[in-house]
């Protein structure tokens, strides 16, 4: 039998008001309408850097930095029936989708809320060409009376007939995946107050996790009240299914299954979590089934995926470039390399975002760049071998003068 070893500080992260009770957000309406005025703000300056008179945005993370108003947001991943024109010296206009105008009009820095002209293939069929050709007129229309003469429109992303129908009306198509990047990787202290409060919630649900890791649950059965918690407290999806145990937790990235845990496994959980007002909160944490001690190999991979973390998080501050970074960043042992992580370190708002940074072997794939004050990032560790248990450790800090301040607080494994 392992020695039973119950982590009281864990338990502190439960709601103090009681565990059947979704936990509230304490931030006044003013902190959102801040934030909303911001990040628009943050959009038009790029416009501007980038001389383009407008922005078209299909990607509903992006409708939802620039005017705040989400609409069936895994469903419009794939189906492009909402858009949103954003121009640089004029209205933000959302295009949306016809039976739910209401959304749009409620949030104070949508100018016009318009129907949507839905082409994609589901709703016009046959019909795509004329629909398309109709969609297209009404922008360029907008162009026309709000660019000043600038025929420049940057898109997030359109369909190859989309693309087509406004270059032949003379628009010019700019990448806007780039501008809108760049504007989302500064956050003001309205965002991070709201950003903290979705730490705060995810940081319940992994209590709750924690609290039902026991022998005989599923992997499933654990990562459901990480959904549960963040459901109840206005979040809104888990990106992805990263909760595995015991040997399923090597190698990564398998999905979280009907494995049933076994007394002494490592669960591994990355959280990929969309909370409340639609921010990320992208931790990673790992722990033994039934409330034990790690053990002696146990120790040993997370004494390194700590040390990882602990190493580059004391690199960061404004002004290192993303290549200094990555020539002082630590070392994985040889022994660890083949099960190394993605990445080292990347940035996260309403979801995972520019940059992202590789480890060291992997530097050939590496961009430069250079942090700046209040951006967000989530710095990484996945520490295992061949016949190992997998350690995945996250933390997420943003920016400061003096270097970096941890968002996140979910306690460590004692060892």
């Amino acid at each position: 039998m392992i020695p039973v070893f119950k982590d009281p500080r864990k338990q502190a992260y439960l709601n103090p008001a009681g565990t059947d009770k979704p936990l509230r957000s304490p931030l006044p309406d003013s902190v959102l309408e801040a934030a909303r005025r911001y990040r628009l703000s943050r959009l038009r300056e790029q416009l501007v850097r980038y001389d383009c008179a407008a922005i078209l945005l299909y990607d509903p993370i992006n409708i939802r930095y620039a005017l705040d108003v989400p609409n069936m947001q895994l469903w419009t991943l794939h189906n492009a029936v909402r858009y949103a024109l954003v121009f640089a010296e004029g209205p933000a206009v959302l295009f949306e989708f016809k039976e739910a105008k209401h959304l749009g009009t409620a949030v104070s820095i949508v100018d016009e809320v318009r129907p949507a002209v839905s082409w994609i293939y589901m709703s016009a069929a046959q019909h795509q060409a004329e629909r398309v050709t109709v969609w297209a007129a009404e922008i360029d229309d907008l162009l026309h009376n709000y660019s000043g003469g600038n025929r420049r429109l940057a898109i997030d992303k359109v369909e190859p007939p989309g693309l087509k129908a406004l270059e032949n009306l003379g628009i010019s198509c700019v990448e806007g995946q780039e501008l809108t990047e760049i504007a989302r990787s500064i956050k003001s202290e309205d965002e991070l107050q709201l950003m903290r409060w979705t730490v705060r919630v995810c940081e319940a649900g992994l209590a709750r996790m924690y609290e039902c890791s026991l022998p005989g649950r599923t992997e499933q059965q654990i990562w459901a009240e990480l959904h549960y918690e963040n459901i109840r407290s206005g979040g809104e999806w888990l990106e992805t299914r990263l909760c595995t145990a015991g040997p399923h937790t090597n190698p990564w990235y398998s999905e979280c299954s009907d494995y049933v845990c076994r007394d002494g496994d490592i669960i591994s959980v990355d959280t990929d979590l969309i909370g409340p007002y639609g921010y990320c909160a992208d931790i990673s944490r790992s722990w033994v089934c039934g409330h034990h001690k790690l053990n002696s190999e146990q120790r040993t991979l997370y004494a390194a995926a700590l040390q990882q973390i602990d190493h580059n998080l004391e690199l960061i501050r404004p002004g290192l470039g993303f290549l200094e970074f990555n020539d002082q960043s630590w070392r994985i042992p040889e022994r660890y390399v083949e099960r190394r992580y993605t990445v080292a370190l990347h940035g996260v708002g309403l979801c995972d975002e520019w940059p992202a940074i590789p480890t060291h072997p992997d530097v050939e794939y590496a961009y430069d760049g250079v942090f700046e004050e209040n951006m967000v990032l989530c710095v990484e560790s996945l520490i295992g071998a061949e016949g190992t248990e997998c350690i995945k450790l996250e933390t997420q800090v943003v920016v400061k003068p003096g270097g970096v301040e941890r968002l996140d607080s979910f306690p460590w494994e004692e060892f």
